[in-house]
């Protein structure tokens, strides 16, 4: 090896254990204020919370969430269902379980207008519905403890935030599912400065997870609600950058023990569900050089550095750089590692972190190429537009 390959992996080395420190500093400074929501109160006046759902060709689940939102402790529920121009038995399963229970009402979806997404068209008509004045925002795949929507409200009433979002634990079944899912955690984690996000009321530090919303009728109003994102797939991230840019707060909670869900069946789905709105997030032109840089480079680089060392007996390589690079591969590890524990992820999923990165890498930039070629997909039944 000549002097110059063997300089090359040394600052290759260097460079990792620089990438990689920047999510393993800020995990550890994260996890220390990401906190789950309060117990619900002992005392005073029972909650009275709408719970909207949009649902469309949902027969599989709604009949489950149904169930789960009625057996819900410490609030009086609302639960209104809208049925997305389903082709299945949804609305059928809605409307005999609002027959039977009159907390329950059945919402038919008119139809989407031209530049609507169709879950923002939902959310919006869902808003027009609701009964009460605090509301929970809540998918269909989500599974609410027995005091999960209780303590989502608790959250929102003891802070100054107009919009809360909580995120639940993420169950994994296939294998895209079980490689990938658990990465939500990590970028949330090791990429966000939540202390500065919760200073400064700046949209571009706006996050939150389209799951699972807790707002209020006027705040949301003042936001422009649902509508000032009408045409966006990627309400986790948008919908909190219209209330900060209404001059409303908006804050983030660890859902994992009040809320739990498996959001997509099949590893096809879980490719196409993170294309949908990869290119509002990290795939966007804007971001996805950088985040490639800084996952690529603080996630996958350190480990195939470490690899390749080990394997050789780190031969030829300058004085310290094995230090470095089983450094670098410690950094690396350490954010998932924390992460795993503490919102009870996989283990042997996070020994397969790299692979995941660059798998997720890979989604972002063929996201961006089919949005540059003008490319089409589908979520749903629907046909939808290169965002």
């Amino acid at each position: 090896m000549t002097a110059i390959m063997t300089n090359m992996l040394l600052v290759l080395a260097w460079t990792g254990l620089v990438l990689a420190a920047i999510p393993a500093f800020l995990t550890l400074a994260n996890l220390r204020i990401f906190r789950g929501p309060p117990p619900v109160p002992v005392a005073g006046p029972t909650p009275q919370v709408s719970v909207l759902v949009p649902a469309r060709n949902e027969e599989g689940a709604i009949g489950r969430l149904l169930g789960d939102v009625l057996a819900s402790r410490g609030v009086d529920i609302d639960l209104v269902v809208l049925d997305d121009s389903s082709s299945d038995h949804t609305a059928a399963i809605v409307a005999e379980a609002a027959a039977a229970d009159s907390r329950v009402r059945l919402v038919r979806g008119g139809q989407l207008p031209a530049g609507w997404c169709g879950k923002q068209h939902a959310c919006w008509q869902l808003s027009r519905a609701a009964r009460h004045d605090t509301w929970v925002f809540l998918d269909v795949d989500v599974v609410p403890a027995r005091d999960g929507i209780a303590r989502a409200v608790a959250f929102l009433d003891s802070g100054t935030a107009a919009l809360v979002s909580g995120f639940p634990r993420q169950e994994t079944g296939s294998f895209l599912e079980w490689l990938l899912l658990p990465l939500i955690n990590f970028v949330l984690v090791g990429f966000l400065p939540l202390a500065r996000a919760r200073q400064v009321n700046a949209p571009s530090l706006a996050a939150g997870c389209g799951q699972l919303f807790v707002t209020r009728r006027a705040d949301y109003e003042r936001a422009g609600g649902h509508a000032a994102l009408a045409a966006s797939l990627h309400d986790g991230v948008k919908l909190p950058r219209a209330y900060r840019r209404a001059g409303l707060v908006t804050d983030i909670f660890d859902a994992t023990d009040v809320a739990r869900c498996r959001m997509y069946a099949t590893s096809q789905d879980v490719w196409r569900g993170l294309s949908k709105n990869a290119t509002e997030g990290i795939g966007s032109p804007a971001t996805i050089l950088p985040f490639t840089l800084l996952l690529g480079g603080g996630q996958v680089l350190p480990a195939v550095l470490a690899g390749q060392g080990l394997a050789t007996g780190f031969a030829n390589w300058p004085a310290g750089g094995a230090v470095v690079a089983l450094a670098g591969a410690g950094l690396a590890w350490l954010p998932r590692i924390l992460a795993t524990i503490r919102f009870r992820q996989s283990f042997t999923s996070a020994v397969f972190h790299p692979l995941g990165v660059a798998v997720f890498l890979v989604i972002q930039w063929v996201a961006l190429a089919r949005k540059l070629l003008g490319l089409r997909t589908s979520w749903r039944g629907r046909s939808l537009a290169p965002q």
